[in-house]
């Protein structure tokens, strides 16, 4: 008489760790989104200075991309669940601080911290959800629904953006993380499993140091290259220091005799490829989420609001795929669900290149849902490629290389995109050449995950 009581409350603790695992990397993402509606009102607030402005923007991006591989390494020797909880608490405390701003320089600081909360958070996430579901079937799923949380914060942070600011105000923004941050942490602690601490792991300060520089100095050089051109002289002397400090860490891992990143991982198909992959799908979907925005806002009149309604289709189509692509993998394989995935989202793209000049926005609707359906139904057969790739010691750093990929694909897709609005003769041909971008992206994409992708799923 017992099992029909015990059922639901194993089923309960079955998705505890993963809705734990989701509410901390939906605030992540969410917070690279919807801070973008609000900053015009909080420059007014605060007086801030446009730099200023820039800053609250791009200083969590900043931190969150450069410590990405620092919280993967810390992860791997401390505990992932322990540095989990350490980031979300962080980035909880962080948010309570932006939203009693009193003024800009002390918002800006306050988002530099966020962004390190959020780089202690996204590499245990992965590392976590693999932990808690080591059955090949249910970790598809959990990476699947994992992976929905970017496309779904992505999409809605400018309708949730809008909707705050116009009802309550700005502060609210970075409010509705407290609620969520303090469940989160609830649900860690008291369902997911305290995770092995590897105390050989050194964290090699030296090669943290350089990644930190090469990507802090990409993703800056990208941010800026929107605003200031490619050719400028700040823009390629970031270029160029970046390379040079992504040089620096690869003699430095040669060197090291405990590697934050063993340079054999790499040689690993999968893992080259799936990273990647991940890179390209981001810069395609952030990409067309960043141009689909300006064009909706600054050519059609659309509100805050309304431009997060009019997005709603690629929002709507993620956690769909997710599911789908996780209940497939199973049966499919990872290679066929990737590769399809990025061929749909191709289609998409392709289809609003060519919708014409000025298309209604009936016609946008299916290339939006398309390239929302792809990436999100792609991303958990890739994410599978990665995380199956690296050895369960090195699972935060493996994860950690997933996603500062994918963060520079995302800071490319959208240097690009703005650089080629401001550039081109007129708004309708920087927009088309855009989209046309993403989809040679999501083609070439799809043609790597039929290479790099194994026909079946490990584990």
């Amino acid at each position: 008489m017992s099992s029909p009581q015990a059922a639901p409350e194993s089923e309960r603790r079955s998705w505890a760790p993963l809705l734990a695992v989701c509410a901390g990397y939906f605030m992540v993402i969410l917070d690279v989104t919807v801070i973008n509606v609000a900053v015009p009102v909080i420059g007014r607030e605060l007086s801030a200075s446009l730099t200023g402005v820039q800053w609250i923007t791009d200083g969590y991006t900043l931190v969150f991309a450069g410590f990405l591989l620092t919280g993967g390494a810390l992860g791997d020797r401390l505990g992932n669940r322990r540095v989990f909880c350490s980031g979300v608490a962080v980035f909880t405390a962080s948010s309570a601080a932006c939203a009693l701003a009193p003024s800009a320089p002390f918002l800006v600081v306050a988002r530099l911290v966020e962004g390190l909360g959020a780089a202690l958070i996204v590499p245990g996430s992965l590392a976590l959800l693999q932990q808690a579901y080591p059955a090949t079937a249910a970790r598809a799923r959990a990476f699947g629904l994992w992976g929905s949380m970017a496309g779904i914060a992505a999409s809605a942070g400018p309708l949730l953006g809008g909707l705050l600011v116009s009802t309550v105000g700005w502060r609210w923004v970075f409010l509705i993380n407290l609620p969520v941050g303090v469940a989160c942490l609830v649900l860690t602690l008291r369902h997911v499993a305290r995770s092995p601490r590897r105390a050989t792991r050194a964290l090699d300060w030296p090669a943290q140091c350089a990644v930190v520089a090469a990507v802090a100095l990409l993703t800056a050089a990208l941010n800026e290259a929107g605003r200031r051109g490619w050719s400028d002289g700040a823009v390629l002397a970031g270029m160029g220091l970046a390379v040079l400090a992504g040089a620096a860490f690869v003699v430095r891992e040669r060197l090291a005799r405990s590697p934050v990143l063993p340079l054999n991982l790499l040689r690993s198909r999968a893992m080259r490829g799936g990273s990647v992959i991940g890179l390209l799908f981001n810069f395609g979907f952030y990409g067309m989420v960043f141009t689909a925005s300006l064009e909706f806002q600054h050519q059609r009149g659309y509100s805050a609001l309304g431009t997060g309604l009019a997005l709603f289709p690629a929002v709507a189509m993620t956690m769909f795929a997710s599911v789908l692509s996780g209940r497939l993998s199973r049966r499919t394989g990872d290679r066929l669900l990737v590769t399809s995935g990025m061929l749909l989202a191709a289609v998409g793209l392709a289809g609003w290149a060519a919708a014409g000049a000025d298309p209604a926005y009936a016609l946008l609707v299916a290339p939006m849902m398309a390239a929302g359906f792809g990436t999100s139904f792609a991303l958990t057969g890739s994410t599978a490629t990665v995380m199956g790739a690296a050895p369960p010691e090195y699972s935060g750093a493996a994860s950690a290389l997933f996603n500062t990929a994918r963060q520079i694909g995302s800071a490319t897709g959208v240097a690009l995109g703005g650089s080629l609005l401001a550039t081109a003769t007129d708004y309708s041909t920087g927009l088309r050449t855009s989209m046309a971008i993403g989809a040679l992206a999501y083609l070439s994409a799809a043609g790597l995950a039929w290479r790099c992708v194994p026909a079946k799923p490990s584990g």
